[in-house]
């Protein structure tokens, strides 16, 4: 691989997420929106697993910038676990895939392995013909725990 090239990640659908999590208690959960969205819209609920749910912004308002300490802040959260897998959410799955490379790359720099994993759809999921979303795909459409604050 050249160091140019991005990480592979993979991807499941959330319902699949969700079976990851239940199978396997390492695997977590990193959901990358922003706090706007984690009030207002909710977050999933890992509760009925035992389990917390890591929220750290990949891009921040108010013009949505990259957080510059994503990684950091990931990494900080899991203390000294080190999970073989990592579930990245965010509204539709563009963002998370973005946060989900980048902390491949830092976890293959380190000399870890892990994967990192893609929620497509994401908690809200893709515009419907009316460009709502919540109505196609996603999380809640899925009907997984979620929850608002």
């Amino acid at each position: 691989m050249n160091a140019a090239a991005e990480p592979i990640i993979s991807e499941v659908l959330p319902k699949a997420a969700w079976d990851i999590l239940e199978g396997d208690p390492t695997a977590v959960l990193v959901d990358v929106r922003t706090k706007s969205e984690w009030a207002f819209v909710g977050v999933p609920d890992l509760s009925s697993l035992g389990r917390r749910l890591l929220q750290v912004e990949w891009a921040q308002l108010p013009n949505m910038s990259q957080n510059p300490r994503f990684v950091g802040e990931v990494l900080e959260q899991l203390g000294d676990q080190m999970p073989k897998v990592f579930l990245f959410l965010c509204r539709s799955g563009v963002r998370s895939a973005a946060g989900a490379r980048a902390v491949k790359a830092q976890l293959m720099a380190q000399g870890h392995e892990a994967d990192c994993v893609n929620v497509l759809g994401g908690f809200e999921g893709d515009l419907d013909e009316h460009a709502h979303r919540g109505c196609v795909n996603g999380w809640k459409v899925e009907e997984l725990p979620w929850r608002q604050s």
